[in-house]
């Protein structure tokens, strides 16, 4: 919990300079349905996954820690090295405490810097614990997607978009550029 959890990021869209386009999109698509949920109701509801995706260096991280301070949310910043283990079983265990952690401190942003380290495309020569740590992910995922009570966010951060599974890319339906 020390390693991953950020309760107040502090940081606000109006310390991020520039960046005037993403920021009003995600302030559309994440911010408003969050202060007025009773507008944003069945087909209006907001996503549940929401990817970044741009040149590294360019704010991925800043916009993501501003969106849970804009919505008062518990920040969970996640790296493929604290969901990965050696020992067998342990990553599965670490990505379902995760989401069950998410869930406890609801709301919450949980922020998967270079998604494309942990989620990249499948292939055959793939290790099983690869394979494991990748259908585990994808299945709590599905369980925050039909889970409507619990309010998490789940936000990638990505500068290889094009290396991540088609089926990642389908969870995370909102996609929003940075640019330099």
């Amino acid at each position: 919990m020390n390693e991953i959890v950020d309760n107040k990021p502090d940081i606000k869209f109006d310390d991020i300079i520039g960046l005037v386009q993403p920021k009003q999109v995600i302030k559309e698509i994440i911010i408003l349905p969050s202060i007025r949920p009773d507008l944003f109701q069945g087909l209006r509801s907001p996503p549940r996954g929401l990817l970044l995706f741009g040149p590294p260096g360019v704010g991925k991280t800043m916009i993501a820690k501003a969106v849970a301070t804009e919505c008062s949310c518990t920040f969970f910043n996640i790296s493929a090295s604290s969901l990965t283990s050696k020992y067998l079983g342990e990553s599965e265990k670490l990505v379902r405490a995760l989401f069950e952690l998410a869930a406890e401190k609801s709301p919450s942003v949980v922020f998967v810097d270079e998604i494309e380290s942990i989620l990249s495309k499948r292939s055959d020569g793939e290790n099983d614990a690869t394979k494991r740590l990748k259908t585990e992910f994808l299945i709590q995922f599905d369980g925050v997607n039909s889970n409507q009570s619990a309010k998490i966010l789940i936000i990638g951060a990505t500068n290889r978009p094009f290396e991540l599974d088609s089926a990642v890319i389908r969870r995370l339906p909102k996609r929003v550029y940075i640019g330099p």
